[in-house]
């Protein structure tokens, strides 16, 4: 296995155990064993968990984000928001990219960790809003909705039968939603 080949295997290792674990709830030693390697390649392959942990943190929400921009494509304005939107609920079954995010969110107690997830979060936001055009309530809307969708999706909601809240957040956001939402009337 060429050097490049084994570091991709343990980011897509380290991403699924960070998925479940979290920064601080997963070891190296679970990476180095399940990828047939010692610890301390992983250490010098990454200098430290927490950078590991933040190259996959950053990985998913560069994932998400890549998405939105090739669903949006060449439109703007709610179109383009309409599109991100279903892309980004058809990419919420990939449980460990959604995981991670959230596990980026918790361990934002870590300045570096916080420093990253705020990045990753600020390119979200600029492509929302200088991909659609659309003024900045709107957008933060937009997001809201998607912490919501994160939320939803982390429980499972989609297994939760006949019960009103889950009915409530498994409701799908119709185009239009948006149009009665601008900075005059949101203030």
């Amino acid at each position: 296995m060429t050097a490049d080949e084994r570091r991709a295997q343990i980011l897509a290792i380290a991403a699924e155990e960070f998925a479940l674990g979290g920064l601080h709830g997963t070891s190296t030693e679970t990476i180095a064993r399940r990828a047939g390697i010692t610890q301390a390649y992983v250490f010098r392959l990454f200098g430290s968990k927490k950078n590991l942990f933040i190259q996959v943190v950053r990985a998913a929400f560069s994932q998400l984000t890549d998405a939105m921009r090739t669903a949006a494509g060449d439109s703007s304005g709610l179109a383009a928001l309409s599109a991100m939107g279903q892309t980004y609920d058809a990419l919420l079954t990939d449980r460990t990219a959604l995981l991670l995010q959230l596990q980026g969110f918790a361990a934002a107690s870590e300045p570096e960790v916080r420093d990253a997830v705020r990045e990753s979060f600020a390119g979200m936001w600029e492509l929302v809003s200088g991909t659609t055009g659309l003024d900045p309530v709107t957008v933060k809307t937009f997001l809201a909705f998607g912490m919501l969708l994160n939320n939803g999706a982390a429980l499972a909601v989609r297994e939760v039968d006949d019960e009103p809240w889950a009915l409530g957040v498994r409701t799908r956001i119709q185009p239009g939603l948006f149009d009665h939402i601008t900075d005059e009337t949101n203030r």
